[in-house]
């Protein structure tokens, strides 16, 4: 064997070397990366726009000075600190705009890549996610969560009261069918109660919660009903972790947004201090009580900044996203042909299947005029994402909870509606690729 000699310049030389190759490679907390992350995904970089840093000027033309005044108008009259809009027709993105601010305190403007919590829309990042391990042959719908036989048998979740949670299947988590109902409370935001009762100090994690769960009697037997609640979707955050073998939340980046590339999505974190680069600061009514912290850290505190505990309830309600990239991955699940779909059409169709009283999967409402409806409501959020038979696709986000609270989608929804009346002719354009020249 050669003996090999390595003075101590050459070893310098190399750690620099490694630092900067390191540098280049590291994954931000931002959510942000250097490196290419569509790179292993199957999907051309060509195929999906890159779109994160679109500025409010790109919107900025005299055939929107109306919708301008309309967004402006909604934001003062529902005391909005600020908002994002995104619009697209027939997969061209024609509208990206923030109102308002992002932040008052900074009196930072809002901009469509100003990233915003979206609550329960993150249902829908779950579902699609899901899907994508049923093509890959990874999960189905009838594959039983609980028990034995079950995907998730470990011992932590073998103590169940209830046999009936045996009969749980990825689909009763789905379109909520599981057998909980929130008829004694969320289960997502009941922190203090579930730590009273397993005898541990806060903060919980979702195992404890899930643990709180099976110690009770189900509402009702699996698969017999459809009662909203969040609890299914926190379930399949372990679901999609033990089918894929990754965290939730790199399976869902990896797999869901980057091959769209989709850089600014990210799981919340909870107090005011962690937000993201872009990520909105979030406000309550001013009469809004304060409450004790997520982590028992802090005895007063808003819901919107460290009293609830977003990063748990995760798959249900914990993507922080900017309006224009959720418009993306609506535009990726319409079935429609203008604009590359992530998912097979047989995908889509069973996400949007209709069964009786049953709520479809992911989705909030399917109507039948085509409209399929996606909303999201906490104390600092409202968001309302919607796909259209005409070929229009909107996205509304605020860091502000009006008083009127998960009811607030459907002004948002009645405000696009008229607004999008206004505008007989829309401009030639696609933001997606700003620069373009404009027709």
């Amino acid at each position: 064997m050669h003996r090999i000699i390595i003075r101590y310049k050459h070893v310098k030389a190399i750690a620099v070397i490694s630092f900067f190759c390191l540098f280049f490679l590291i994954d931000f907390s931002s959510g942000f990366s250097l490196k290419d992350k569509s790179a292993n995904s199957g999907f051309s970089n060509s195929v999906y726009p890159r779109s994160y840093t679109l500025t409010n000027d790109k919107s900025e033309l005299e055939s929107y000075n109306r919708l301008d005044q309309s967004f402006n108008s909604f934001i003062k009259k529902w005391d909005l600190a600020g908002a994002s809009v995104a619009i697209a027709k027939d997969g061209k993105l024609l509208y990206a705009k923030g109102f308002g601010y992002a932040d008052k305190e900074d009196s930072i403007k809002a901009e469509p890549f100003s990233m915003y919590r979206i609550a329960s829309v993150s249902k829908l990042i779950t579902a699609v996610g899901v899907m994508k391990l049923i093509e890959g042959k990874r999960l189905n719908l009838n594959t039983k969560i609980f028990g034995e036989n079950g995907l998730l048998n470990d011992t932590c979740y073998s103590h169940y009261v209830d046999k009936r949670v045996e009969d749980i299947t990825v689909k009763n988590l789905l379109n909520h069918s599981a057998g909980w109902t929130s008829y004694w409370g969320d289960h997502m935001f009941i922190n203090d109660m579930i730590a009273k009762s397993l005898k541990k100090p806060l903060p919980i994690n979702l195992q404890d919660i899930i643990t709180f769960a099976l110690s009770k009697k189900l509402h009702f037997q699996p698969g017999t009903y459809s009662s909203y609640c969040n609890l299914g979707f926190s379930v399949l955050q372990l679901v999609v972790e033990k089918a894929s073998g990754q965290s939730y939340e790199s399976y869902i980046k990896e797999n869901v947004f980057y091959p769209l590339n989709i850089e600014d999505a990210n799981l919340s974190f909870n107090f005011d201090s962690l937000r993201y680069p872009n990520e909105a600061r979030y406000y309550e009514i001013p009469e809004a009580q304060k409450v004790i912290a997520f982590d028992g850290s802090k005895d007063s505190i808003l819901k919107c900044r460290g009293g609830n505990d977003i990063r748990t309830l995760g798959a249900a309600g914990g993507w922080v996203i900017s309006s224009v990239s959720l418009l993306k991955l609506l535009l990726a699940i319409d079935g429609n042909d203008n604009f590359p779909d992530l998912l097979t059409r047989k995908s889509i169709s069973r996400l949007i299947e209709r069964e009786g009283e049953y709520q479809p999967l992911g989705w909030k409402t399917i109507y039948p005029n085509g409209k399929w409806w996606r909303s999201g409501s906490f104390p600092g959020t409202s968001a309302l994402a919607v796909v259209r038979s005409d070929g229009f696709t909107y996205v509304f986000l605020t860091n502000t909870s009006p008083w009127s609270g998960s009811k607030f989608p459907y002004e948002i929804d009645r405000l696009m509606s008229r607004n999008l009346r206004m505008i007989e002719n829309w401009p030639n354009v696609n933001l997606f690729y700003p620069s373009q020249p404009v027709n």
